[in-house]
């Protein structure tokens, strides 16, 4: 576990902004001591495609961190999304070989649950047990010790593109950083904003980006499902650009400043300033209008998630119903159009279990940064990725997955 006063960072790099969040881990928790952040201008849905622009603006958001904290940053924990991404359940069986479950009975057993036939261009991030069953007794979360002849695992494999990836760990390598591990964003949104109640009883997790959708699943205290759909904030911030005929950082402005996502909810007297392109004067429009644009697509995003909860088989088991969160759940109606739409009830996630800068961290925009950090505390021991020119992606790989078989102790 962590030491007293140790630093822990999380980067959150995402397709609209940078934000790194420096925590300081105590006996009782965990304190926000620095926050940077910084426009993203190199990534796309997700997805590295421009390094340098990327690498610029991680330097800028570390810096302001590192300000802001008083210390140096060398090592982060990585929040990883895209379309790229995969999830799928594994079952794993092995015969215990001293009549007590050792650790190493747990290793196989996890090995035995991830031998699949994965392409080689992808790599397994996460491997989440769910849990062991000893001799058909089914609901074990930690077997070690236990007696039985036979032991049963079913885990959450996450899957990713190894270029998407190894971009990622250039990028932070190439600001001077140590990448410690890569966390799939919604898990790391999900230790910031879950309840272990709501773990339990079932729960979906949607957290909207600017670029992405990212969606997890909770059943019975473990992740059951996660998936990651190529749309999020931006395309409503483009639809804006596109039917109020304004600069995109004008619409995002507007989305910001003005936004509902339940047109019915804005007063119809309501009026907004919207900017006008080539020097034209400024135009006063109903914001009821600018709501119109908005709630067609903010629909589509809760469709698209009803669709894959439907598809994953878990829709009757969320008695929680879902919790939204990310910079785009800031909006006005926001609840209440998901609530609509998923027919489940639905409540804004917004981090919690910190100290120290609570006030500026209780926001959904920080949801990733902040479960980036709590990650971070409870895998402090390993560090995965360090800088390393002389070594591949796959070679590091290798050596990380060495390391697994602590994280279910």
């Amino acid at each position: 576990m962590a030491k007293g006063n140790e630093i822990v960072v999380g980067l959150d790099i995402g397709t609209t902004k940078i934000c790194a969040i420096v925590g300081e881990i105590q006996p009782d928790g965990v304190d926000i001591v620095g926050i940077g952040t910084s426009p993203s201008r190199g990534l796309r849905k997700g997805v590295v495609i421009n390094i340098e622009t990327t690498v610029n603006s991680i330097k800028r958001a570390i810096e302001e961190a590192e300000m802001m904290a008083g210390c140096e940053i060398k090592t982060v924990y990585v929040g990883i999304a895209g379309g790229h991404i995969k999830g799928f359940n594994s079952r794993g069986v092995v015969k215990v070989t001293e009549k007590e479950i050792r650790p190493n009975d747990i290793r196989r057993v996890i090995d035995s649950a991830r031998a699949m036939v994965i392409p080689m261009d992808r790599e397994v991030i996460h491997i989440l047990p769910q849990e062991f069953i000893v001799d058909n007794q089914d609901g074990i979360k930690e077997p070690l010790g236990m007696s039985g002849v036979r032991l049963e695992a079913n885990v959450h494999l996450v899957t990713g593109a190894c270029s998407s990836a190894q971009n990622l760990i250039k990028c932070a390598n190439k600001t001077g950083l140590d990448v410690a591990d890569l966390v799939l964003q919604p898990l790391a949104s999900a230790l910031a904003v879950l309840t272990e109640d709501e773990k339990d009883l079932g729960v979906a997790l949607i957290d909207i980006g600017g670029g992405t959708t990212d969606i997890a699943i909770f059943s019975n205290g473990s992740i059951v499902h996660t998936a990651v759909l190529s749309l999020g904030g931006n395309q409503v911030t483009n639809d804006i650009a596109l039917g109020l005929r304004t600069p995109a950082p004008e619409a995002e402005q507007l989305k910001i400043r003005h936004g509902c996502a339940m047109a019915s909810l804005v007063d119809k007297d309501e009026t907004i300033e919207v900017p006008s392109v080539g020097g034209r004067n400024n135009r006063q429009l109903s914001r009821q209008i600018l709501c119109e644009i908005i709630e067609p697509r903010v629909e589509e995003i809760f469709s698209l998630v009803r669709r894959e909860i439907s598809r994953s088989g878990y829709e009757d088991l969320l008695a929680s119903g879902a919790v939204i969160t990310g910079g785009s759940t800031i909006m006005e109606g926001m609840p209440e159009l998901a609530e609509d739409v998923l027919g489940m009830p639905v409540r804004r996630g917004l981090p919690e279990r910190v100290n120290g800068l609570v006030d500026v961290v209780r926001s959904p925009i920080y949801a990733t940064g902040v479960g980036l950090v709590h990650y971070g505390r409870d895998h402090l021991d390993h560090r995965f990725f360090p800088i390393r020119p002389d070594k591949n992606l796959y070679s590091r790989i290798r050596h990380r997955m060495k390391g697994w078989i602590h994280d279910f102790f």
